[in-house]
Parts: C-alpha cells; sequence; structure tokens
C-alpha cells in the first residue's frame, strides 16, 4: 500500500518566528542603553563620582571637567541605542513585508478581523470572542506604538539632515520616551498573560513560538 504523505501546517510562520525573537532582543537592548543613562549617567551623580575617583587615583578634575566625561559616556551609550534603533525599524520594515506577503492563514489584518466578525456575529461564544479581541487590539495598539516609536527615532536621528529646529526636536524627543512606558506596559501584560495560559489551559505558547506549533 501506497503511504501518503501528511503536510503539517505550524502555528506560526517563520516569518512571525524570527521577527517575534529578533523585536525581543532588540526592545530589550533599547530599553537597556536608556537604563543604563538613567541610573549609572544620570547627571550630577554620575559625575561627582568621577571626580571623586579620579581624585583617589592622584588627579584632580573640576566638576565641570568631570561632567563633561560623564557626558562623553552617556553620548556613547545612546549611540549603541541609536544602533537598536536602526535595527527596530528594520524589523518592523520586515514585519510590514512579511505581512503583506504572508498566506491568508497567517496574516494578523485577516485574523483581526475574523475575530472582529465572530464577535459581532456569533453570540453563542461572545466572550470567548471578546477575549481573542481584546487580545489581538491590544497587539494592534502594540504596532502603533512601534511605528511612532520608529518613526520618531528616524527622526531624531536625521534632525541634522532634515532641518528639523530644536523646539521640535525636543517635543519628538519627550514622544519618543513617552512611548517606552505604554511598550513597557505591554510587555508586562504579554509576559503575565502568557504565564497565566501557560499554567491554565493553553500550554506550549512559548515553545510553539520557537518551533512553530501545529494548527488545530
Amino acid at each position: 500500500m501506497k503511504a501518503t504523505s501528511q503536510t503539517i501546517t505550524p502555528k506560526y510562520s517563520s516569518k512571525t518566528r524570527f521577527w517575534h525573537w529578533a523585536n525581543t532582543l532588540v526592545i530589550s537592548g533599547s530599553l537597556l542603553t536608556v537604563l543604563v543613562n538613567a541610573t549609572l549617567f544620570d547627571g550630577g551623580s554620575s559625575s561627582s563620582f568621577i571626580q571623586k575617583e579620579l581624585a583617589n587615583a592622584g588627579a584632580n578634575v573640576s566638576q565641570q571637567q568631570a561632567r563633561s566625561v560623564a557626558h562623553g559616556l552617556e553620548d556613547q551609550v545612546w549611540d549603541v541605542h541609536s544602533y537598536f534603533g536602526y535595527a527596530l525599524a528594520a524589523l518592523f520594515l520586515f514585519r510590514i513585508i512579511a505581512e503583506i506577503a504572508s498566506k491568508k492563514d497567517y496574516s494578523f489584518i485577516q485574523n483581526f478581523k475574523l475575530t472582529l466578525k465572530r464577535y459581532l456575529s456569533n453570540q453563542a461564544v461572545k466572550s470567548q470572542a471578546r477575549y481573542e479581541l481584546g487580545i489581538k487590539s491590544l497587539y494592534v495598539l502594540f504596532y502603533v506604538l512601534l511605528f511612532v516609536m520608529v518613526a520618531t527615532g528616524l527622526t531624531i536621528a536625521f534632525k541634522a539632515e532634515l532641518g528639523l529646529d530644536k523646539s521640535f526636536s525636543h517635543s519628538l524627543k519627550e514622544i519618543h520616551g513617552f512611548c517606552m512606558y505604554p511598550i513597557l506596559g505591554f510587555i508586562a501584560l504579554h509576559v503575565g498573560g502568557v504565564y497565566l495560559a501557560e499554567n491554565k489551559d493553553k500550554k506550549g505558547i512559548v515553545s510553539d513560538m520557537i518551533n512553530g506549533g501545529l494548527k488545530n
């Protein structure tokens, strides 16, 4: 008897899995640079520390000189932050291209539409549909925040080439910095939600995002 081959359809495409984990690493690295500059190189405290340590080593420097050193170190960390920003922009573009080129089953937009349709039409499963729609709506918000983060970051990086004035550039920096907080909130909700799901009725979410899983 001739054996029949069965096509195995993964739950998550390879493109989605690559984007998810690469995005995780890039965002983590970007947030780490912000944390370093907000703590180790935080204005007066870091310059005082530098001045004190140099004095202990036998070098006498002024507060202004120590502040210049601290500012230089801070700039180096921001340079690393910029590299993470370029990587985030490249990944965001990759996600858009992957979405356009993806099959219907893997399209986030198509899945969102189907979830919305189920919520609006099927009263029997309204509660489950509401939950799924809420999850996907959070992802929509996350993508919007990523877009704002990437757009403002690139604009700030090329402010000289774009001829932006200081006041407008400062406003963009405030928007760029603000986006970090809701993104952190999303990450906390995402990790917490995955943890709860793994310990209830949806085991294997993390491993599925690594090996692809199987469609139900």
